[in-house]
């Protein structure tokens, strides 16, 4: 399925004192996004600098410190990290670290150079079907250019639906299946998707854990904004 790959597909190559793995981008059809596997060995990393894009990042493992301005921020699994355009950021690793980093070209003017979000102690918001999400970067912290969240997954399957925004995902946890046009495709710890907008599709959950996914989607927006395939929007539970 040309929706799902895994960064085992991907080759990797060094970049600014990081391994990185290339996963969804334009050559894979992707043209709203660059998703990628960052990995930091122990120690100080050069900085790193993008002038074009945003960077949305999410600590998968590992931990570290983020330098970007004269802040100094610890990093460990489950931070979220905002780095605006032509800012200049480094990181160090304490024994390693690894990211998964979303760039984010034709960037909206930030409210501000970078953030950085714990989601462990977010709030959990409501969405259709049971379903949760915990915000990270987005433009409550100052990132216009994009929404990043972790949706919680319940066991079950959700009714057929798409969104009107292009989204990028990556399975933090559990095991999954991904429904496009009749396709079925099994989803796992390390699996990446890449749903254009308006694809009507169901990540579905068939175990009896819960699933744990990395969304990045723009425009930014509301990650529980749903609709059914005739158009008619999904119902949202009170929060």
């Amino acid at each position: 399925m040309r929706y799902a790959i895994h960064p085992r597909d991907a080759s990797p190559a060094t970049e600014g004192g990081a391994d990185v793995q290339s996963l969804f981008g334009a050559e894979r059809g992707c043209d709203a996004f660059e998703q990628r596997v960052l990995r930091f060995a122990d120690g100080a990393a050069a900085p790193r600098r993008d002038d074009a894009r945003d960077e949305l990042l999410y600590v998968l493992e590992g931990s570290g410190r983020l330098r970007v301005d004269g802040d100094d921020r610890p990093l460990a699994a489950g931070t979220a990290v905002f780095v605006a355009s032509g800012t200049t950021w480094s990181v160090e690793a304490e024994g390693g670290l690894t990211a998964l980093s979303v760039l984010v070209p034709d960037p909206v003017g930030a409210g501000t150079t970078h953030a950085v979000v714990d989601l462990a102690a977010g709030s959990e918001h409501g969405a259709t079907a049971g379903r949760a999400f915990l915000l990270g970067a987005c433009p409550d912290v100052g990132c216009a250019s994009a929404t990043q969240f972790v949706g919680l997954i319940p066991p079950g399957r959700a009714p057929d639906h798409f969104h009107t925004y292009d989204e990028v995902i990556y399975v933090l946890e559990g095991e999954g299946r991904l429904e496009i046009d009749g396709e079925q495709e099994p989803v796992g710890p390390g699996s990446c998707i890449h749903l254009p907008a308006r694809t009507v599709h169901c990540l579905a959950n068939p175990g009896a854990g819960e699933l744990r996914v990395l969304g990045v989607f723009r425009p930014a927006g509301s990650p529980a904004e749903a609709y059914y395939p005739d158009g008619t929007p999904a119902a949202v539970p009170d929060e």
